[in-house]
């Protein structure tokens, strides 16, 4: 079999490696320099290590119930099944995870988790360590790697994935294939204000989406509470609040105990509307209380938080810190069943990329480390199978296709024009963000639409990422506008003002 996979994330380069080590030739595809994207980034951990009173199925409790009750249990289950032989895997293959004097792995926590189970290594750099001992791990395998091209399009025949269109530096360049997996991440560029890289501009799923695979559930984003307000978005680990951090606002009130009895350890979509509702009320930031975790504690246990928040000025061991929401995690993309099989022969996808039902309406924390390196086996494997015919949508969960012409509830022209000014990132945090409103919704829909009507043929990389953007833009809001009710991430606001806080 000749297997390519695109992406080097933690999916991508398990899905690799597992392709590759069953015995297939594998090419490994990236957009920047291999190792790159989001999983260095990440700083939390892996969940699924677990102690007393502590178990597989009490972190799947955890998962379907941050997940608002939408999670798909058999995915949930499949992940914390295969959990623990993929966290094995990671430490057979190099990565370092933290440990206590004993020798046994130190268990943090973060919100919406009833227990302690998430493996974390260099204190808060998970990811960096994965990342690092995968790429060596790939670099000392037989894997060909393409690095620095785009991935532009699926090459289709007759139904099937083929293989894939690319932009590399030398220009455009096809590869063919038995199989192709995608692990290309997210979208998180869509807003304004994310934590993602530059490069998360949803190039897989646009690239599905015009080969035909059923997509689903895109109208969750996740947005990260606690990401620093001074300089470029930094994200604060949910850990920090798992060690003992308050959220507080002007009056160094424990506000998000209004919002949920769990107060900073509930899920995050709860915990960032609060924020947003209670920084758009005082008029500035809400800010992150560290100062009782101690200096020496905030040093050792994130050294790499620690380091930027000083660098930018900021003794959190000290004084609070000024935090607000961004754009962090996409819960839906290219559906896929247990074995990370699409809607289309040939086509596989893993990680965030996909939606494997895993989170349903909003990601308990430390659980997409986790689902990358269990799909990204799983995807390998079936994929290793041959292309073959695969399952159909869920019943009520497929994203609806977008709408073949602007929405008429644009008020008037003067508001198109203004609307039309807008960057995409711009409109999609300040209509499809964390609040979001009918008729900001239909006000986006209508001003994308008018958008992908005037955009040409693209003929650059930086064309190729604008349109995919607008693509998963387009189904987002169109998602976004068939779910009615608000649930986990998905928010329909009655109060206008806050839109963009």
């Amino acid at each position: 079999m000749n297997i390519v996979v695109v992406g080097s994330g933690v999916a991508g380069l398990t899905a690799a490696l597992h392709a590759a080590e069953a015995g297939h030739r594998t090419t490994l595809v990236t957009k920047d320099a291999l190792g790159g994207g989001c999983t260095a980034l990440a700083q939390g951990g892996v969940a699924g290590v677990y102690g007393r009173d502590d178990s597989p199925a009490v972190h799947a409790a955890d998962t379907v119930t941050a997940g608002a009750g939408l999670s798909d249990r058999r995915a949930v289950d499949v992940l914390v099944g295969d959990g623990p032989a993929r966290i094995a895997e990671l430490i057979a293959r190099g990565v370092s995870f933290d440990r206590a004097a004993d020798g046994t792995l130190l268990r943090g926590r973060e919100a919406a988790h009833t227990h302690p189970r998430i493996a974390h290594a260099g204190g808060d750099a998970t990811g960096a360590a994965i990342s690092l001992a995968l790429v060596s791990q790939v670099h000392a395998s037989e894997i060909d790697v393409v690095e620095h091209a785009l991935l532009v399009d699926l090459l289709v025949d007759d139904g099937t994935v083929c293989g894939v269109r690319l932009i590399d530096r030398s220009g455009p360049l096809e590869i063919h294939a038995d199989a192709v997996i995608l692990a290309t991440g997210g979208a998180g560029r869509l807003y304004a204000h994310t934590t993602n890289p530059v490069g998360a501009t949803g190039d897989g799923i646009a690239a599905a989406i015009r080969a035909g695979a059923d997509v689903a559930d895109l109208e969750f984003v996740q947005f990260h509470p606690t990401v620093l307000t001074t300089g470029d978005a930094f994200l604060i680990s949910e850990a920090v609040r798992g060690e003992g951090a308050a959220l507080i606002d002007d009056d160094g009130r424990r506000f998000v105990f209004d919002a949920h009895p769990d107060g900073e350890l509930a899920p995050r979509d709860v915990v960032a509307r609060a924020v947003a509702a209670r920084a758009a009320s005082q008029g500035a930031p809400v800010r992150l209380d560290a100062t009782m975790i101690g200096a020496g504690r905030l040093a050792a246990r994130f050294p790499t938080i620690d380091a930027i928040t000083r660098e930018r000025g900021l003794d959190w061991s000290r004084e609070p810190i000024p935090v607000t929401p961004a754009a962090h995690y996409l819960m839906g993309g290219v559906s896929t069943d247990l074995d990370g099989r699409t809607s289309l022969p040939g086509l596989f996808a893993a990680g965030e990329v996909a939606r494997t039902g895993v989170h349903g309406a909003n990601r308990l924390a430390s659980n997409s480390l986790l689902e990358a390196a269990v799909f990204g086996a799983r995807a390998a494997a079936a994929a290793g199978d041959g292309p073959r015919a695969t399952h159909p949508a869920a019943p009520g969960r497929r994203s609806p296709a977008p709408a073949a012409r602007p929405d008429p509830l644009v008020p008037d022209d003067q508001w198109r024009d203004d609307l039309d000014q807008v960057s995409l990132p711009q409109l999609m945090w300040d209509r499809v963000g964390l609040l979001r409103t009918p008729e900001g919704l239909a006000e986006a829909q209508a001003a994308i639409a008018r958008r992908r009507a005037a955009s040409a043929t693209p003929l650059t990389r930086s064309q190729q990422e604008e349109a995919n953007l607008l693509v998963v833009a387009e189904a987002t809001v169109a998602a976004a506008l068939a779910r009615t009710v608000s649930v986990g991430a998905h928010h329909i606001s009655r109060h206008p003002a806050l839109i963009g806080a």
